[in-house]
């Protein structure tokens, strides 16, 4: 089968373009602010598309519906939180501005040099420490009830996060250090409490974090169906002599026109699609190459990751060979997945149906060279991982990219990637796969 300029316009477009109900949004300040964010989106006049292509003119925003994290659920994840501290003998938590902060409390803070903390107790009520000249800005993002301590430039931070493990009862206790707390923090609070003793805080945010709700799972199955449809327009543009780059754009935009600013894809053509993460070369695009499209956005901060992998032309029988190899470990992959299964299991079974091709073994190219999937959330990349040694069992409420690939240095590379969650009975994916190298999208 031939994927030409001309197939791309008219499969894509009976396929139908914006047929998805979703919608991408930047990270939100706070869970009221993100809510009036989508709230202006959804009400903004459209973007400008004069001299645009016919398939990203076309696309019209999808914000209007999507229902970001209230703040109940916000504080039904810090009762959790306190609820695995109680159980884990771990008197504090440590945040910084990140998702884990913005997972607890709907606050985001960009990081500088100078600490921004909130500190969730396992009893008692969440307090928070700003720079003073920030204090009004910091007032606005947090709960109006919500104790913030500041510190002036000529004083200690960290004095002020001892404070308030000392005033919760927890100087003395087991404080737990998120994972992505930057060692300068860390540091400066364990001198100013020598009596507490600090601990690795992920069996906290994983163990909350991890299991997904089904309103985090309603923000990725939006953010998914927003990207599917970015890929499908700007599949449309497709032509000689394209650079990475405009790809990159198109993709881009129809992001932005569907709503979803920030949306981006990594673009790679004909041999550096063996390159996972792509090359540093420039490229421009010829019949016959292969095309692969890696990318995502982000709904309320719920993280889409997708992968599509096409041919421009006609495909070769080792092309096609190969992508149908792929597709299949893929689909092994997915067979698996049910609660209680380990998660190693998963990437064993894409593997094997590498490995039994002739590919390999192990992490050899020709072959697969990475895992088979990564966790996904408000993290493109989170806990846990499809790979080798990861004995952690599948549950209810988690999420994965399913993306084995097949890179064979050279010549070509083919990924397909598509993000499931697990249910009681298996998987379930929020993207269909695609049916075949010259149809990417269902």
């Amino acid at each position: 089968m031939r994927i030409s300029r001309r197939t791309f316009v008219h499969s894509s477009a009976a396929a139908g373009i914006g047929v998805g109900a979703s919608a991408c949004s930047p990270p939100s300040p706070s869970a009221s602010a993100g809510q009036a964010l989508l709230s202006a989106q959804a009400q903004s006049p459209a973007p400008s598309t004069s001299g645009m292509h016919p398939a990203l003119a076309a696309l019209k925003s999808m914000t209007a519906d999507v229902k970001p994290i209230t703040k109940e659920e916000r504080a039904a994840r810090v009762q959790k939180a306190q609820q695995l501290m109680a159980a884990n003998k771990i008197a504090a938590l440590m945040l910084e501005g990140g998702s884990s902060m913005f997972y607890f409390t709907g606050v985001r803070w960009g990081l500088s040099e100078r600490p921004f903390v909130c500190v969730i107790p396992a009893k008692g009520e969440l307090a928070w420490v700003s720079p003073g000249f920030e204090e009004e800005r910091a007032r606005e993002l947090v709960s109006k009830s919500a104790e913030v301590r500041v510190w002036q430039e000529d004083d200690s931070p960290y004095k002020q996060v001892a404070g308030i493990l000392k005033d919760r009862g927890a100087a003395s206790g087991r404080i737990g250090v998120e994972e992505r707390l930057r060692y300068f923090i860390y540091s400066g609070v364990k001198k100013e409490s020598p009596a507490a003793e600090f601990v690795d805080a992920e069996v906290i945010t994983a163990g909350c974090r991890m299991m997904k709700t089904a309103t985090e799972l309603a923000l990725m199955q939006k953010a998914s169906d927003i990207t599917i449809e970015a890929f499908r327009a700007a599949f449309q543009t497709f032509k000689e002599g394209m650079t990475q780059d405009e790809l990159r754009a198109n993709i881009a935009t129809a992001h932005r026109l569907l709503g979803g600013p920030g949306g981006s894809a990594g673009v790679s053509f004909g041999t550096y699609t063996a390159f996972p993460h792509g090359s540093i070369e420039p490229q421009k695009l010829k019949e016959g190459d292969v095309i692969q499209v890696d990318g995502g956005c982000a709904v309320d901060g719920y993280q889409s990751d997708i992968t599509r992998t096409v041919v421009f032309g006609r495909a070769s029988a080792r092309q096609t060979e190969i992508w149908n190899l792929e597709k299949r470990a893929q689909a092994a992959a997915f067979a698996v997945v049910k609660p209680g299964t380990p998660c190693e299991a998963v990437d064993a079974a894409a593997r094997k149906v590498i490995t039994d091709a002739g590919f390999g073994p192990d992490y050899k190219v020709p072959g697969l060279p990475h895992r088979t999937g990564h966790g996904i959330g408000l993290d493109g990349h989170e806990w846990t991982n499809f790979v080798r040694g990861n004995r952690t069992p599948l549950a209810p409420g988690m999420c994965f990219s399913n993306e084995p690939m097949i890179a064979i240095y050279g010549e070509f590379g083919i990924r397909l990637e598509d993000c499931l969650y697990v249910t009681d009975k298996g998987a379930q994916y929020f993207s269909q796969p695609s049916p075949s190298i010259d149809k990417p999208f269902v």
